[in-house]
């Protein structure tokens, strides 16, 4: 088990807790999965990951799975359709950019051979490890998000600014931000 201080983000939710347990900070390599969180993370600005994990089953359903050419070929009625799910943020711009930042998911593919390389590469392959003793030294942003973020950006992303990248790097598995004391690690 974590410390007690580790444990406060997702304590007592067990949707939250297994996201903590078997996914969060666990390195994945997976195109469609790291879509599907840097999705998700894009979804949450603004709003908690609580929320947001409440309504992954809904944006898996609406999006399909997270297929990258699904979501990058999705005509203008799907996203409405989608636009009007409850179970989803309602947010025009959020929920367009699914669209837009697949078919840049697609040209990064094509350049660097798939999604997960394009990431890797930003850490040359090795896990960045936090090994911090406490949540408040767990930074919400870091050199790395901050040079991801201005690439993603650049390449017509939405959604992405420094602090949701640091996420999404969390979420992926680039950082390992679990306390040192934590099981999960």
């Amino acid at each position: 088990m974590c410390a007690s201080e580790c444990r406060v983000w997702f304590e007592g939710d067990p949707l939250l807790e297994a996201y903590h347990d078997h996914e969060w900070c666990k390195a994945n390599h997976d195109d469609r999965f790291q879509f599907e969180m840097l999705v998700l993370e894009g979804a949450s600005v603004g709003l908690s990951w609580r929320t947001i994990m409440r309504k992954r089953e809904a944006y898996r359903r609406a999006f399909r799975g997270f297929g990258i050419d699904v979501c990058a070929s999705m005509g203008d009625e799907e996203l409405e359709v989608a636009l009007a799910d409850p179970g989803l943020v309602r947010n025009r711009n959020k929920v367009f950019s699914v669209r837009r930042n697949a078919r840049v998911v697609q040209a990064i593919q094509s350049e660097f051979g798939s999604f997960d390389a394009y990431l890797w590469g930003f850490v040359d392959g090795e896990v960045i490890d936090g090994r911090w003793k406490t949540t408040g030294e767990i930074p919400t942003e870091s050199a790395v998000s901050r040079m991801m973020s201005a690439d993603m950006k650049r390449r017509g992303m939405s959604f992405v600014g420094p602090t949701i990248t640091y996420s999404f790097l969390q979420a992926i598995g680039i950082v390992n931000d679990h306390l040192v004391d934590c099981a999960y690690r």
